[in-house]
């Protein structure tokens, strides 16, 4: 049966995927370099907390993909069990188990075997805090009282020296915590981390050479013309960006004499994605009809000078800690 429905990712897309992220990029940012929507790429990530998931090794001592295509070819020529076995070097009896628990000879498929025999081969290893309850409980108790992991992980180790049951390392209470499917630690817990972070950082992770948080050359609210003050002239807006559900994202804009409101879908809250949207949506505007623009500090607006430079409009910035206008 056809898979309907958005694509999902190949293995070499979520490769570089948790590449991508290790190393410090946006949602917005993978997404882009992949093509996919943001959402799509959260969908991974919060599928395992943040953590990439450890990768699958076959034994050399199973069936490969390789051998299964050759029983299929020994098939489709009538080959006995004893003759496909000696072509891949492999018992006649473990042929024989192979064909018979994938529908006999007239149904066998290689590809089909093979992803039914890499589903088999899951055995999930119950975690340290699923089997150990009084750990569990102690960990849980020390997150609700705002340690961090590290505390709690370096607390055990001085109280349960002699003991190396009672002693875990942060990276698993974290992946407790992140890793919902787990189904050890309370999500709730998550709330009394210091980072409120859902999803966990590689330790690699930086943003090195990445310029987050940086409005370059913003013009105060405080140098906006007297006319924007008292709402008499129409022609300057104020600005800003909403965060929904699933990673998504909107612009509003509002004009200061009339209170009309625009509202403008952005692929991602990055400043390559929100400044692309409103440079487009006020281009497509009559002239004249925006002249100034206000904005919080919201990193999102980092390159507002593109957006000056196409359309003609004065971009100002609240001042910092200072009350909304």
């Amino acid at each position: 049966m056809p898979r309907t429905g958005r694509p999902g990712l190949t293995r070499g897309q979520k490769r570089e995927l948790w590449q991508r992220w290790k190393a410090g990029q946006t949602l917005s940012e993978i997404g882009r370099a992949l093509n996919k929507h943001a959402g799509s790429v959260h969908g991974v990530l919060a599928a395992t907390g943040g953590i990439e998931p450890r990768a699958r090794k076959r034994s050399p001592r199973t069936l490969q993909l390789s051998d299964r295509e050759e029983i299929s070819r020994g098939l489709g020529q009538g080959l006995s069990f004893r003759r496909i076995a000696s072509l891949i070097r492999r018992p006649a009896s473990t042929v024989s188990r192979e064909v018979s628990r994938n529908g006999g000879r007239e149904a066998y498929r290689a590809i089909q075997a093979d992803l039914r025999a890499l589903t088999q081969i899951l055995r999930p290893k119950p975690c340290l805090l699923s089997r150990h309850q009084v750990l569990r409980d102690l960990v849980a108790e020390k997150l609700a009282l705002e340690w961090s992991p590290a505390q709690i992980s370096g607390w055990l180790c001085r109280e349960y020296d002699t003991d190396p049951s009672m002693q875990i390392s942060h990276e698993t209470i974290y992946k407790s915590l992140f890793i919902q499917a787990r189904g050890v630690l309370k999500r709730e817990l998550i709330s009394h981390l210091r980072s409120n972070r859902t999803m966990r950082r590689a330790k690699s992770w930086t943003t090195s050479g990445q310029p987050r948080g940086q409005i370059i050359d913003a013009v105060s609210i405080s140098e906006r013309p007297a006319e924007v003050e008292d709402r008499a002239v129409p022609g300057h807006w104020e600005g800003d960006l909403i965060s929904g559900s699933g990673n998504t994202h909107m612009a509003t804009l509002v004009e200061r004499a009339s209170r009309y409101v625009m509202l403008v879908k952005v692929e991602g809250k990055d400043t390559n994605s929100v400044v692309g949207a409103l440079k487009r949506r006020i281009q497509s505007l009559p002239d004249g009809l925006m002249r100034t623009l206000t904005w919080d500090r919201g990193t999102e607006m980092a390159q507002h000078k593109q957006i000056t430079m196409a359309t003609n409009v004065d971009i100002y910035f609240c001042d910092p800690q200072s009350p909304s206008r």
